[in-house]
């Protein structure tokens, strides 16, 4: 994408918005801070760690071996007029909301917005599944530096500064499952239970999820309790129609698009069937589509029972196992309030998406009522933050689950 020079407004900071309910957001971004890797890789690295540099046309962008990105704050709109939303991307850190990668701010942020806890995945320099950190450079070793120093950053800055308010959430080594494994497994001695997972490996060159490769990470996944978020566009591919298509159709392509062939792909992997206590929450994908691919499951299973054999391993079918290990995350969808029975109120998380062109914020509480306002007490509470907080152990004070003022 292009970037172009221009004026972008940030608007003064909005009031303090009421809070009806406490809430959990299961998908939102930062943008990494221009010190993340400072005192964090090894010395022998030091001359060729990411950094930010000035461009001659004014602009900011991370310089990563030989390869300039340029999109420091990439799809950073909270806080500007919808009109500047889609003519440009902010180009320097100072054009966009400084808690996209202020983790002070990011909290003061939430409180404006009546957020309680958050969880983020990674932006521009990393990809939203860490594709992008660790293809850009040909060094592995020094790939795997960057990646542990980005998952020491969000332990000790992003998530460590506010534990009660961020969901810790790693990237995991796509090279070799077993030292994957052994990252799972590091970060689970030190408090994450969340790593985001790319949602179709095979797109960014690594192996698919149903060649066996991944079993030593989905093991470990399993065996620490970590959630594998699979967030839509984080294998650094956009949805694609016929040639010639408008920007506006992988636009309206990207959340359900993307959700419904990666969903089908993890449930037919059948990681779910060897570990039947694996979690998989799918990310800015929506969950109108959920009902309709039940509906497609049960079908099929009715007409065809077991004969294709992918099942056979297992005593549930795909529909049932789809409805006890997959969760799924609702940002605005008014159609389908009516079908989160079908769904199952005990799989789907609210998000806001802070701080993407899409995101609820300043106005998240709002938009929660006008879902949620006259379901059952339960139906609230559990897509609030009941939900989220039991899969990824993020505990919430009781104080907090009686009264969303009390923090």
């Amino acid at each position: 994408m292009t970037m172009t020079r221009g004026e972008i407004t940030l608007l003064p900071d909005p009031d303090k918005r009421e809070r009806r309910y406490t809430i959990i957001s299961a998908d939102d971004h930062l943008c990494e801070p221009p010190h993340l890797f400072e005192g964090r890789l090894p010395k022998r690295f030091d001359d060729r760690v990411p950094r930010v540099i000035e461009t001659d046309d004014g602009a900011e962008a991370w310089l990563f071996e030989d390869t300039l990105m340029p999109q420091v704050g990439f799809n950073a709109a909270a806080g500007r007029p919808p009109a500047e939303v889609l003519s440009r991307d902010p180009i320097r850190f100072s054009e966009m909301r400084r808690s996209a990668f202020d983790i002070h701010q990011r909290v003061a942020d939430m409180d404006l917005d009546g957020i309680y806890a958050s969880l983020c995945f990674p932006s521009f320099l990393a990809g939203f599944g860490g594709v992008r950190l660790q293809t850009t450079s040909n060094d592995l070793d020094f790939s795997f530096a960057l990646l542990q120093a980005w998952n020491d950053w969000m332990a000790e800055e992003w998530a460590g500064t506010y534990p009660e308010r961020i969901i810790a959430n790693q990237l995991t080594w796509l090279h070799d499952a077993d030292i994957a494994a052994a990252e799972i497994r590091r970060n689970a001695d030190r408090g994450f239970r969340s790593v985001t997972f790319p949602e179709s490996p095979h797109q960014a060159g690594f192996p698919s999820l149903h060649s066996g490769f991944w079993d030593p990470f989905v093991a470990a996944c399993a065996e620490t309790g970590t959630v594998i978020n699979v967030h839509t566009g984080s294998s650094g591919t956009l949805p694609e129609s016929a040639p010639g298509a408008p920007r506006d159709v992988t636009s309206a392509l990207f959340g359900a698009g993307y959700a419904l062939t990666t969903t089908v792909d993890w449930l037919f992997s059948r990681y779910a069937v060897k570990h039947p206590d694996i979690k998989i929450s799918i990310s800015e994908g929506g969950i109108g589509w959920v009902p309709a691919l039940l509906d497609r499951l049960e079908h099929h299973y009715r007409k065809q029972g077991d004969r294709l054999g992918t099942w056979a391993e297992s005593d549930l079918s795909a529909a049932e196992v789809l409805q006890r290990n997959f969760y799924f995350c609702l940002v605005d969808e008014p159609s389908a309030m009516v079908q989160l029975d079908r769904i199952g109120i005990e799989n789907i998380m609210f998000e806001t998406d802070f701080p993407h062109s899409d995101s609820s914020w300043p106005n998240s509480q709002k938009l929660f009522y006008k879902h949620m306002s006259g379901m059952p007490e339960e139906t609230v509470r559990r897509i609030s933050w009941q939900n989220a907080s039991e899969l990824f152990g993020h505990p919430v004070p009781e104080a907090v689950q009686r009264d969303p003022n009390a923090y």
